[in-house]
């Protein structure tokens, strides 16, 4: 079958020294956002300061000056807006923690009580399971390394959403003070910082994984399929600390922002992020918990499970069988690749090209992406090249399947071509520059009632082409490389997760920058500045969605496979009644997870806008704004509220498949898990489309509009009422 070319030394120095330029890289990303300085003074702003003459904006110092947006208590403010937001995250993120660290440790438990009771906890050699005429090590064993490494996943999860989350409490005020100088100075700004967590991100799960591998290698030494099986529970606990932090930072998220929308733009008709807002710090604290910290431990999760689930199938085929060590550490090295092409990508828009007007901003932050996913190819193609043999075998369900290099090649480039098409399809569903938001914002002339109408047949045509794109990816790999290949084309798709996180991470850290500048008075110039930063990245933060979305897809059938394998399930019958029950109970499952996570939000909401109202009605002079209204307040409520809600809907997401399989079977927990996956990528992209389309991707000269429409229509108390049904149904944040 030939030998690769890359040796096993060769592939061993690769990994990590990849894995340390990416971490390297990502703090020299932080050292340059961090020479924006949060305190007074006028050599901070000076362009001789900086070095870069007019490049990016420094032409308007002169105009700032002018304009005295130079002031100390500007720069004082902000600073201290800054720290508000960032406590409150950091608040809300360690109270959090405490509550999932002792979930954790119970399932960490569990796991070990279910594995090592396999064999009774014997300590005793047992036959391997995928070949009887070898003996592997101990149940025991694979019990204590595999919850090893499920807490090694979870913790990593939490410090790579915990170091996104500083990093972009770091960085909002400084967009916001770059902003006075052109957008191209704050554009920079706030894309380094999500460059650094996506790079901090990317390289600490490589790093992590590897080094895991070969400590427990020590241990295991040739018995490869119990080593890379007790790796996954490094996938699953990355998963699991994401769907908690997913949950609890979405419920804080809205919650806040429904409070803070609802009551002070609706009721009290004052601006977005008014400094009268008692909730307004509250909204942007969640900004960073949801969308930096859960987005960040999401797709930690995803890329942990691609790896895992790559790594096991790969231990018992040819390369496992073997012991090729490079052909088997070949999904790390597509990572490894990843990094780089990532790092080469992220100069493209923060040194090659120079931002100059507010146009260009998302067509920089799209050309990122095609950027990463052609170089991606190009990398691709060499470590499939180098890194595999001519020809080799995959293990197929019992079989052995006869693969050439080229054919895994196209299985990890389909996934990433398939994610750049699921990427666009959602801009194209969710950006105001196509028809599609076009036509639910025109909708708002007749009413509420055609708008939700339009707004629900938007989010469900959006979903016909993605589903095509990962049901075309399923079918290419599998017929190449079995589950293998659908495991490598989720990696495939999640290979330039650095380029995409520092995308995602962009718009989060752009909406406080805009709120920053309005609650410190900042001229409506900055403003303007500030909020076509949050348009672009809001568009191209859904792109990042449809990333994940579809690596999630491809994900969960690589491991159902890997389920079904090790359960020694040949097929899944759905005519066999207890199959057919589980489909029907898996399918439903994603609707009760959203509805108790909705019933959660509008819990939360309901006790924030009642908060908000009472500091409005009580304290004199708020909405003079000669009295400050009570922030930690509305900060505590959302966490408070987030932290007791986030519980229940975890449960059943972990716990479901533990109950199932032991009361009922592993045919029963078959149809379970297929029919949850099944209808869980529906009702995701579903409410991806329709919700980001629609709620509050407009810019705010679309909803002008369509409230000017609805003034020729409506009276003075209608238009309220309808406002009040927009804000939670499709056009969100007014």
């Amino acid at each position: 079958m030939g030998a690769s070319i890359l040796t096993d030394l060769g592939a061993e120095i690769l990994i990590p020294v990849c894995a340390v330029v990416g971490i390297a890289f990502s703090l020299v990303q932080w050292v340059l956002v961090s020479k924006v300085k949060l305190s007074p003074g006028r050599d901070s702003g000076s362009p001789g300061n900086n070095g870069a003459g007019a490049k990016n904006g420094y032409a308007d110092y002169l105009i700032e000056e002018e304009e005295g947006l130079n002031d100390h208590n500007v720069v004082l403010k902000c600073a201290e807006i800054q720290n508000a937001i960032s406590e409150g995250a950091t608040s809300f993120l360690f109270t959090e923690y405490q509550y999932v660290g002792i979930f954790m440790v119970a399932f960490a438990i569990l796991i070990f009580l279910f594995l090592g009771s396999v064999e009774g906890f014997s300590t005793k050699s047992q036959p391997c399971m995928y070949d009887q005429s070898k003996m592997c090590k101990p149940a025991l064993a694979t019990a204590a390394f595999s919850t090893i490494s499920f807490l090694l996943g979870a913790v990593t999860s939490v410090v790579s959403g915990f170091l996104g989350m500083k990093i972009a409490t770091y960085a909002n005020a400084r967009t916001t003070l770059e902003a006075r100088k052109g957008v191209g100075k704050a554009f920079i700004t706030a894309f380094r910082s999500g460059a650094v967590m996506g790079f901090l991100l990317a390289a600490n799960g490589l790093l992590v994984l590897y080094i895991a591998i070969n400590l427990f290698k020590l241990y295991y030494g040739d018995d490869w399929g119990g080593l890379f099986e007790a790796i996954t529970g490094y996938g699953l606990g990355g998963s699991s600390m994401a769907l908690f932090g997913r949950v609890g930072g979405g419920i804080y998220t809205k919650a806040a922002d429904v409070g803070a929308d609802l009551v002070g733009k609706v009721e009290r008709n004052i601006p977005e992020d008014d400094p009268r807002n008692p909730a307004v710090i509250a909204d942007n604290v969640g900004d960073n918990v949801g969308d930096i910290a859960g987005m960040g431990s999401d797709l930690f999760g995803s890329y942990a499970e691609s790896s895992c689930a790559a790594l096991v199938v790969a231990s018992i085929s040819s390369f496992g069988i073997n012991h090729e060590l490079t052909p088997m550490l070949y999904p790390l090295i597509i990572s490894s690749v990843g990094i780089l092409v990532c790092l080469i990508t992220t100069l493209f828009a923060t040194d090659f090209f120079e931002i100059k007007a507010v146009k260009e901003i998302e067509p920089s932050l799209k050309r990122q992406l095609i950027i990463s996913t052609v170089l991606m190819t190009v990398g691709i193609g060499i470590v499939s090249w180098i890194a595999l043999p001519s020809s080799f075998t995959i293990f197929n369900f019992g079989d052995q399947k006869a693969v050439k290099n080229w054919q895994l090649f196209l299985c990890v480039s389909v996934g990433l071509w398939a994610g750049l098409i699921i990427g666009f399809v959602t801009e194209y569903y969710t950006s105001n520059a196509y028809s599609p938001v076009q036509d639910v914002a025109d909708s708002c002339r007749t009413g509420a009632a055609t708008n939700v109408i339009f707004g629900l047949a938007l989010g469900y045509k959006s979903c016909i082409i993605p589903i095509f794109a990962i049901a075309v990816s399923i079918f290419v790999s599998f017929s190449f490389a079995a589950m293998y290949g659908i495991a490598v084309a989720a990696l495939g798709m999640l290979s330039t997760i650095a380029t995409g996180l520092a995308i995602d991470a962009y718009g989060p850290i752009s909406d406080n920058a805009g709120g920053i500048a309005e609650m410190a008075g900042m001229s409506h110039r900055i403003r303007e500045r500030t909020d076509a930063l949050d348009a672009a990245g809001n568009t191209t933060a859904a792109i990042g969605k449809g990333f994940a979305i579809g690596s999630a897809a491809l994900v969960s059938l690589a491991l159902f496979g890997a389920f079904v394998s090790r359960a020694a399930i040949s097929t899944v019958d759905v005519l066999t009644p207890k199959v057919f029950i589980g489909l029907l109970v898996g399918a439903m499952l994603p609707y009760w997870f959203s509805a108790m996570t909705m019933k959660s939000v509008g819990s939360a909401a309901l006790k924030m806008v009642e908060e908000v109202r009472r500091q409005f009605n009580t304290i004199p002079g708020l909405m003079e704004g000669s009295a400050k209204p009570d922030y930690a307040t509305c900060v505590k409520i959302s966490t408070d509220a987030s932290i007791k809600e986030m519980i229940p809907p975890g449960a059943l997401v972990m716990l479901t498949p533990l109950l199932v399989g032991i009361f009922f079977g592993v045919e029963t927990l078959s149809g379970v898990l297929a029919g949850s996956l099944v209808s869980g990528v529906q009702c995701r992209l579903l409410s991806l489309h329709r919700t980001q389309g629609v709620l509050g991707i407009m810019p705010r000269s679309i909803l002008r509009l369509v409230l000017q429409n609805m003034q020729d229509l409506l009276g003075p108390k209608d238009q309220i009422h309808i406002r009040q049904l927009l804000l939670v149904t499709p056009l969100g944040t007014l």
